[in-house]
Order: structure tokens, then sequence, then C-alpha cells
């Protein structure tokens, strides 16, 4: 049963990470590309896979992150464009990774500073917590990919590369956070009907 119930659960992670890749990859990367070429083959304003990231490794701990890969993966097979990388090349295997990990070592930087913040170790969703580990989780990924990608970025265009990292992974944590937030209030205020 518990295998059941965690198939289910790594699904559905792997269903919402693509489906936020692909939303992100058809309205928001166009939009980016002709306001920051240089940028957008590297990293998305507003990605919405790190919310996704974020809360899935909220709710299933360590056991998210082999989803996350498939989901990483899958994302990169049907949304990147041919001639840009080989999905399987080391590169984006180690890109994909970092992506994958960065939620869990965050949440393990907080439980190291005494903050236990997986879903069930408290009564309570606290919102800001979430949003901070997020904020590390982006930091974390947004170090992770500029050093895998080190030698395809122009020296140039480096802080830039991390910088929007950093802020589409803050955006996306944000947006899917607020989505999240609407679907409980709605949740809490259908069931009084």
């Amino acid at each position: 049963m518990v295998h059941v119930t965690y198939l289910k659960s790594a699904l559905f992670v792997v269903i919402a990470y693509v489906l936020a890749h692909g939303l992100t990859a058809f309205l928001i990367t166009p939009v980016q590309s002709r306001i920051l070429p240089d940028i957008t083959a590297f990293a998305s304003l507003v990605y919405l896979p790190h919310g996704v990231r974020v809360l899935a490794t909220w709710l299933m701990g360590w056991s998210a992150v082999p989803a996350l890969i498939v989901g990483g993966f899958l994302s990169e097979v049907l949304f990147t464009p041919e001639g840009i990388t080989n999905v399987q090349s080391p590169v984006m295997l180690a890109s994909i990774l970092v992506g994958a990990i960065s939620a869990v070592l965050a949440f393990e930087v907080m439980r190291f500073l005494g903050h236990r913040l997986y879903a069930g170790q408290t009564l309570r969703i606290h919102w800001k917590w979430l949003l901070l580990v997020g904020v590390i989780a982006s930091i974390l990924n947004s170090i992770g990919q500029s050093i895998v990608f080190s030698a395809e970025i122009l020296t140039g265009h480096a802080l830039a590369v991390l910088a929007a990292y950093a802020v589409g992974d803050l955006v996306g944590l944000s947006v899917t956070t607020l989505i999240l937030m609407l679907v409980f209030r709605w949740m809490r205020l259908s069931g009084r009907g």
C-alpha cells in the first residue's frame, strides 16, 4: 500500500513538473527571449518548476528527488529545442540533478539550524518559512547551475545568468505558492458551503 501511495505521489510530481516546465517554455520563454536573448538559453525569469521542487520536497522529503529527476528529464526531452543541447549529455544530466536536490538541501540546512519544516512536522503551514526554504534552494540551485554551465556561459554574462536563475526560481516559487494558497482557500470555503 505504501508503494502505491508513493507511486501516485511521484507520478503527480512528475506531471506537475512537466506541466510547469511546459507553461514556462511556451508562455514565458518566448517573451523573455525577445528581451534577454543571451540569458534565456540558460535561465527563465519565471521558472515555475522551482515551485514544484520546493512544494514536492516539503510534502515528500527526500523521496521527491527521483520524481523531480524524472520530471526534469522528461521536461528537457519534451521542451528543449533540438540543436541546443543533448538531453543525455553530462552537463544536462548534472543540471537536472542539481535542480532536483536543491530543495532537499535547503530543507536540510533549515533542519540543521533547528527548524523542521517538512510537511506534517508542524500543525500549520508556515508560508513564510516555505518561501525562505525556496530562497535557500534558489541560491543553491543558482550556484550549482552556474557551475554546471560555466563552460557554456560567456564570462561577461555569468553574473546576469546567476541572477536570472535566482530571480526565476523565486518568482516561480511565489507564483506556484500563491496558486496553492488560493486552491487551499477555495477548498476550505467550498467545504463550508
